[in-house]
């Protein structure tokens, strides 16, 4: 039997999943970009990650880096630079 068959018909509760979630943790990132007649008017980038503090302080150093604020305030700030820049 696949996968897919055995877990087709099987009842799953929110809290099976939100305990895979946190256990695991999810990472999301999107780049959302509106505009009208090829000028862009308005530029998104999404970030979300969904994580258990216990998880987050297990992994590894690199890792914690990279998902920091930080980071996300430097590359934030380079993307303004970069706008700035050509506009």
């Amino acid at each position: 039997m696949s996968q897919r068959k055995e877990f087709e018909n099987k009842d799953v509760a929110l809290i099976d999943i939100l305990d895979v979630v946190l256990d695991k943790g999810v990472a999301i990132k999107g780049d959302l970009i509106l505009s009208i007649a090829g000028i862009d008017l308005v530029y998104l980038d999404l970030r979300v990650l969904i994580s258990s503090v216990e998880t987050l302080i297990e992994s590894n150093q690199e890792t914690a880096e990279q998902l920091s604020s930080k980071r996300f305030d430097y590359e934030k700030e380079e993307l303004d630079r970069v706008i700035n820049e050509s506009g």
